[in-house]
């Protein structure tokens, strides 16, 4: 043991003749310890020399090295792949008794030479003795990440891994196994590796979205096994109808990869089910594998637009073609004359000129239906009208005066973003045709582009979006912007410019501010291996998140068989675990009452059949051939794994270690050192007391 302090240790010596002379000269003075015996006088005078040493001996901060033996033994990990694919093999109902009798086997045998660690690895790997086979994916690869990350530089005596090879996630498990360096890794083979006759869906490529009366692709990846010169047809199907489908011939490899394309037309809106099967063919392995069920959500977004306008004008012919050339726009232009005056189901209504015809019921209904709006102010728009529009635009001066004026980006404006293109564009567009007289805005105005008269600026606003009671407005204060759209083309040869314009005006029009008060949050897809977790908020009038009221879930499955669960409260927000659930297409419907008032939501999310395990048909011992190879274990079919056992146990280079542990205390901490100071001072105590001191 070696001692160690932060001062010299030669400042002990002058300090016990100091704590010696200190405590000497506290009794010197008092007659009752002069009265005393020499052995008495010395024993106290020695107690008190002792207290003060010690005192001092902790300040000085000394430390004491100790040093002890610890051994480590050799640590076994067994690792058993969890997934479903080890049942795939005609040997399958030998596997789980085989694999619990070699783990009985484990521990008995290496329980007192070895430490055993456990664990089975799917999608990850997992510290357990329990190994259902039931994984929809295998990673190899993460068992050896894990093992390397948990027991760096521990004592790894060796590896075992019971797998078929096959794994369809991660990395290739030989590069992680390559950080685990002088550690024999020990593989078990489990199935057949000669390849059986059989035809399987091994991929499909389709987006989860498809707009409504458009087409989406499907792209079909397909193996054949075996399969020499035979022929197949692959057929598309909807809800149980064939709607496309191809012939294929198979060549005469063992191994034969198609690939299909098809072109299908999304005519129903919502979750659709499609399916892709291939036609059996005779002494297949496996049919169940021919079938593959997905899932498309068609969604309608199709904007239904007005345009609406006292009489023909070039400006809505500009604003038409633009539009329209968008497939997701559906636009309708009517004459006020001939309109029925009904704005229920547009999502932008476009008046031109709103003053011949004007009527306060049509502006009131668009308010009410909160249904945004770009009106036209044009020279013959009458201030009466531009004050009952409520657009936050006042016009003091004559009717029907017009005057000239164009455009300068604002570039503050942070609505929308326009290319740098396009905002210069701005700048080389025509004047406007506009009503003159002085102008009069409100503070809340987004103002897109400033009035310019030649090379002045203006403050007033040329076009410019108002927000009021959550729906928007946009005013263009003129007409005559097909102009800007002959002018682009005259300068570009195209009308790229003026397009992005009227798009992004429009788009920005159009967007919905999501102020609902119930908000429920919850993905489209999930996977049967997924624990279901829906959360949910609930907003007071204030917008502000609240856990009082108490929101009901109902859950319907594609059989009409219903769920009823209640949300519970986590924080400020809500939340709710449906657990794993089976495969197929789920409606629900959340409910909760406040105020008096009722407030309702509802949705589909599916859940999919991911079955990639059940695509490969035969073992891969290549892989785990590799990794016993590289890391100087060996490889044993699962059936020989006393062998692996007794291999493994002569090893001469798996054996225990050795470790010594070198720590450092500090005297303070020796709490032998606290009881001899309250045994000295309570020593003292009493004898003082004893003899008549106080």
């Amino acid at each position: 043991m070696q001692v160690f302090s932060d001062h010299s240790l030669f400042w002990l010596i002058p300090w016990a003749l100091i704590s010696f002379v200190a405590a000497k000269w506290l009794y010197a003075k008092n007659a009752w310890f002069l009265s005393l015996a020499k052995h008495w006088r010395l024993l106290m005078i020695g107690l008190r020399t002792a207290v003060l040493f010690c005192i001092g001996a902790l300040i000085l901060g000394i430390l004491f090295e100790a040093s002890n033996l610890r051994i480590e033994k050799p640590i076994i990990i067994f690792v058993v792949d969890n997934s479903s694919s080890l049942l795939n093999y005609k040997d399958s109902s030998h596997v789980k008794p085989t694999i619990q009798a070699f783990q009985n086997e484990l521990r008995s045998e290496l329980a007192t030479d070895y430490s055993l660690v456990e664990m089975h690895v799917d999608d990850q790997a997992v510290y357990t003795r329990n190994n259902p086979l039931n994984g929809l994916f295998t990673n190899l690869s993460a068992a050896f990440e894990k093992i390397n990350s948990d027991y760096y530089t521990r004592n790894i005596g060796g590896v075992i891994l019971i797998s078929d090879g096959n794994f369809n996630k991660g990395v290739h498990p030989i590069y992680s196994a390559e950080k685990l360096k002088f550690t024999p890794v020990y593989t078990l083979g489990v199935g057949d590796t000669l390849s059986k006759k059989d035809q399987l869906i091994k991929n499909i490529s389709v987006n989860d979205v498809a707009f409504y009366k458009n087409s989406f692709p499907i792209e079909v990846d397909l193996e054949g096994i075996k399969m020499s010169g035979a022929t197949a047809t692959v057929s598309v199907l909807k809800n149980g109808k064939i709607i496309a489908k191809k012939n294929l011939n198979y060549n005469k490899s063992v191994h034969d990869f198609q690939h299909l394309n098809f072109e299908v037309d999304a005519n129903e809106i919502g979750f659709q089910t499609y399916s892709i099967q291939v036609s059996s063919a005779s002494n297949e392995l496996n049919y169940s594998n021919n079938k593959r069920v997905f899932y498309l959500e068609v969604i309608d977004s199709r904007n239904k637009i007005l345009l609406l306008a006292n009489a023909p004008h070039p400006d809505i012919a500009a604003m038409k073609q633009v539009l329209e050339a968008d497939l997701n726009n559906q636009v309708e232009t009517v004459l006020m004359k001939d309109w029925n005056k009904v704005v229920k189901g547009y999502n932008l209504i476009v008046w031109h000129n709103p003053s011949n015809g004007y009527d306060p019921a049509i502006v009131s209904a668009i308010q009410t239906a909160k249904i945004p709006a770009l009106y036209f102010i044009g020279p013959s728009t009458t201030n009466s009208v531009v004050q009952k529009l409520n657009i936050g635009l006042n016009i003091s001066g004559k009717n029907y005066q017009a005057d000239e004026i164009q455009g300068i980006f604002n570039k503050g404006f942070q609505q929308f973003e326009l290319s740098p293109e396009t905002q210069e564009a701005i700048s080389f567009f025509p004047p406007l045709q506009a009503k003159f007289g002085s102008i009069t805005v409100a503070n809340d105005l987004a103002i897109l582009m400033y009035q310019r008269v030649g090379q002045i600026s203006k403050t007033a606003p040329l076009v410019y979006f108002q927000q009021k009671e959550g729906c928007k407005n946009g005013v263009v204060f003129g007409e005559g912007i097909w102009r800007w759209k002959i002018n682009d083309y005259t300068r570009t040869k195209s009308f790229d410019h003026f397009s992005e314009l009227i798009t992004k005006m429009v788009q920005f029009l159009v967007v919905k501010e999501n102020r609902d008060q119930l908000k429920i949050t919850t993905p489209k897809r999930f996977t049967k291996a997924e624990d279901i977790t829906i959360n949910a908020n609930f907003y007071n009038e204030s917008m502000e998140s609240i856990t009082t009221p108490l929101i009901n879930f109902k859950l319907v499955n594609g059989s009409g068989k219903i769920l009823n669960n209640q949300f519970s409260v986590v924080g400020d927000f809500y939340k709710l675990n449906l657990g794993k659930l089976n495969p197929g297409k789920y409606t629900w419907f959340a409910k909760t009452m406040y105020n008096s008032r009722t407030f309702k939501k509802s949705g589909v999310f599916i859940v999919e059949d991911i079955g990639v395990e059940d695509l490969d048909n035969a073992a891969n011992h290549g892989v785990l051939q590799q990794l016993a190879k590289g890391s100087k274990g060996a490889f044993y079919t699962l059936d020989k794994y006393k062998e692996m056992l007794q291999d493994l146990k002569n090893r001469k280079d798996i054996t225990s270690v050795s470790y010594e542990e070198i720590n450092f205390n500090d005297l303070i901490d020796y709490k032998i050192l606290f009881f001899l100071l309250l045994l000295f001072l309570s020593l003292e105590w009493f004898l003082r007391r004893w003899f008549g001191a106080y």
